[in-house]
């Protein structure tokens, strides 16, 4: 029996989950879909990534089919109800970061990112060309979901603290906002993690309930304002190196779709995966400047210990999900693909930039 016929609905909005697929409320070959987020309307990378990919569905079917959003608490609130909507039928398809996700399958954290993996590229790589999508389909058959990707962030920062961290011993007692196996990650260390959706993370470091948050990077740390707040800023971590976004669509609903519906979603969601992408790496380095410049943040890199103790939880993160046949099938394709784009990339790519750098400064 399949993990979805388990699950129960939680915190869904209204008198409770639907029983059936939401109903398409237009005619004559014109379809509406339902996509509810795990963003707040607005927030600045992750909110927009929803909205492009709507806007390219529409214009690619010339307005046949509608993507209608529902922001994080217009139609459920919280994140475990984004996903439960979708599979219960209450609405059509997500938008959201599979990583919150772990506790439906270990394995939909390779589809936002795990710690110590890949970068965007070489995601890129795995997914699209080495067996990264059909892996995705396949857990996302359990639960009835047809995903894809759909937005990247890059590279995200360590995050905001309340102290400066000048040794592993100071994760322990922390409160501190991280999801996916990097936060469980964390927890190996002595932290207190939790998961938080992005819009209610300012007031938790406001207000003291939590003593820092990992967010995404410079740009929309910046629009999220964590800098009025702390100023110990960690421009490097070890959780997320290239985290992706996920479209993930009712496969009920999904397949009565036509072919060229389907088609549209996922060239969209494709599409979305290199516009976000480009988005975040175009406006980080301009608002890491802003933030040490007109506001005092101080943006600092972990110690070598630090990290050694984050890879050493890692692993035994990791370790602990071998025992589940697909996260294991998941784990070895993942790291067949990141060493041999790895290789490659040091040889080439990587061995050029640093001859850049030294040649040109640049």
């Amino acid at each position: 029996m399949k993990r979805r016929n388990f699950l129960t609905g939680t915190a869904l909005a209204g008198a409770g989950a639907a029983s059936t697929l939401a109903t398409p409320a237009l005619s004559q070959g014109r379809e509406k879909l339902t996509m509810v987020t795990a963003w707040g309307r607005g927030l600045a990378g992750v909110f927009d990534a929803a909205q492009r990919f709507a806007d390219s569905v529409g214009a690619i079917t010339d307005g046949t089919l509608e993507i209608d959003i529902k922001a994080q608490g217009e139609l459920v609130s919280g994140l475990p109800a984004v996903f439960d909507a979708v599979t219960s039928g209450q609405a059509d398809m997500y938008h959201a970061a599979d990583y919150y996700y772990i506790g439906q399958h270990p394995a939909m954290a390779f589809y936002t990112t795990i710690p110590f993996g890949m970068t965007a590229t070489e995601t890129h790589n795995w997914y699209y060309q080495m067996g990264g999508h059909q892996l995705h389909l396949e857990v996302g058959e359990e639960f009835g979901l047809t995903s894809f990707l759909g937005g990247n962030t890059g590279a995200q920062a360590g995050g905001w603290f309340r102290k400066e961290i000048k040794s592993a011993a100071d994760f322990n007692g922390l409160k501190f906002r991280m999801p996916g196996l990097g936060g469980k990650a964390l927890g190996r260390l002595g932290a207190s993690v939790q998961t938080l959706p992005g819009s209610e993370v300012y007031q938790a470091l406001a207000s003291g309930a939590i003593d820092g948050t990992e967010w995404i990077g410079p740009w929309a740390d910046e629009k999220a304002g964590f800098q009025e707040i702390t100023k110990f800023f960690y421009t490097s971590g070890f959780h997320e190196p290239g985290a992706a976004l996920s479209v993930a669509t009712n496969t009920e609903r999904f397949n009565s779709l036509s072919a060229a519906h389907q088609k549209a979603i996922e060239i969209a969601a494709g599409e979305v995966e290199l516009w976000s992408l480009s988005q975040f790496l175009a406006n980080n380095s301009l608002a890491l400047k802003r933030l040490v410049e007109n506001d005092g943040v101080r943006a600092l890199e972990f110690p070598d210990d630090v990290w050694d103790a984050f890879g050493a939880a890692s692993k035994e993160v990791i370790e602990e999900n071998m025992d589940d046949p697909l996260f294991k099938k998941t784990w070895d394709s993942y790291q067949a693909s990141m060493k041999l784009s790895n290789e490659w990339e040091q040889l080439s790519s990587i061995a050029y930039t640093r001859q850049r750098t030294r040649v040109l400064g640049a």
